[in-house]
């Protein structure tokens, strides 16, 4: 028989004994689709999203997440890939930086410390790649944003989203340990979350088809998303629509759409 619903608790209410101990972890899966007909467009969008998504972009789109869900960064790791592809690692932390001293402090006080300084980390991989014989081109982008104490990850989710622009998005959100309060009492969640859609804006949820498969008693949350709309235009790199025989853009506009759904429902799909 299955659990009832964690019931809801208020941030503001909850009084704590020492650290929030929570961690709560937000993973991206990030995929554009793109039609590029001859090798050289195929190239020509490899090379076009590696100069986008280079790793100095990549650092300032994870120091604005860092911003919004009030983090500190502590160390940044970022590295642009032979042929194709980046990566960048920031740890991040709440409240002062180890080392720095606390504002207001007198001479002789100890600095403040906090304890879990390597438990928060925020990361993005790339993976741009395209297929030798039917045009389709991908891009996917793997984003992990891994929190502990009050800051939530879910704060920079209408942000990523809008960042990359994909047509896939796929979401997991999982708030792992306890934290405890004043009377010793053991609490597994801090904040109310019943969806992830429900700290989407309205304007992506217009855009979008969601499915949810969600795990209350295990405070685990899933969401998928795909494009409603699908304007050939925007999928194909070298060439618009217009310049397509209809009956290439018809095959061009299934394949595409044949893509996005394989890659929506993780499954192979017969034509």
């Amino acid at each position: 028989m299955a659990k009832a619903k964690p019931k809801r608790t208020d941030n503001p209410k909850l009084k704590l004994l020492g650290f929030n101990n929570l961690t709560k972890s937000l993973s991206f899966n990030i995929y554009d689709i793109c039609y590029a007909r001859s090798k050289q467009h195929q190239q020509e969008y490899i090379e076009y999203i590696d100069e986008a998504y280079n790793a100095e972009r990549l650092t300032a789109i994870l120091t604005e997440v860092a911003r919004i869900i009030g983090a500190n960064i502590l160390n940044v790791a970022r590295q642009d890939y032979d042929p194709q592809g980046a990566s960048v690692t920031m740890l991040i932390s709440e409240g002062h930086l180890d080392g720095l001293p606390t504002p207001g402090k007198k001479k002789g006080e100890k600095d403040s410390v906090v304890a879990h300084l390597d438990k928060s980390h925020i990361t993005v991989h790339t993976y741009p790649e395209t297929h030798p014989d039917n045009g389709i081109s991908t891009f996917r982008a793997d984003i992990d944003v891994s929190t502990c104490g009050k800051i939530s990850p879910l704060k920079a989710l209408n942000y990523l989203i809008k960042s990359f622009e994909s047509d896939i998005v796929v979401m997991d959100y999982r708030v792992r340990g306890f934290t405890r309060n004043v009377r010793g009492m053991k609490h597994f969640i801090d904040h109310s979350v019943e969806s992830i859609q429900d700290f989407l804006s309205a304007d992506i949820k217009n855009r979008y088809q969601m499915i949810d498969v969600n795990v209350y008693q295990e405070f685990i949350f899933h969401t998928k998303m795909r494009l409603k709309e699908l304007d050939l235009d925007t999928y194909l790199f070298g060439e618009g629509a217009s310049e397509l025989p209809p009956r290439e853009a018809k095959k061009i506009r299934e394949n595409v759409n044949h893509e996005i759904s394989e890659i929506f429902y993780g499954m192979n799909i017969s034509r």
